[in-house]
């Protein structure tokens, strides 16, 4: 009998689905603001390129497309462009071009969305 009872718990146990929380992705490419201030070509290129400012702009560019998105990974940092500034034009303002993110979202109805049902 308790052979018999155990069986069945475990055929009632494994039979449930297991509900995975799903999520919503969406790629994109966009630029980096230029430098606050004008400096030399070669550190101009330095602060745009900054770990920092990457892990910045890239959780901008996901919070941008609304409530609950986040970076999933980096794609690719782009490349360096620079503009001269305007008073001096010995020194620069540098950004980062064509920047790649993948961004994510837990898609709506899913478990992990719903308070006390995962």
């Amino acid at each position: 009998m308790k052979i018999k009872l155990t069986a069945l718990l475990v055929i009632v146990f494994f039979s449930n689905p297991v509900f995975s929380t799903e999520y919503i992705y969406r790629d994109l490419m966009a630029n980096s603001l230029p430098s606050a201030k004008c400096e030399s070509p070669a550190k101009a290129k330095l602060t745009a390129q900054k770990a920092y400012k990457i892990k910045r702009y890239s959780k901008k560019f996901c919070q941008t497309q609304g409530y609950g998105w986040h970076v999933k990974e980096v794609k690719n940092n782009g490349t360096v462009a620079c503009n001269e500034c305007t008073e001096k034009t010995d020194l620069q303002q540098c950004f980062l071009q064509d920047m790649e993110k993948k961004c994510k979202r837990i898609k709506p109805g899913t478990v992990g969305m719903l308070p006390g049902k995962g």
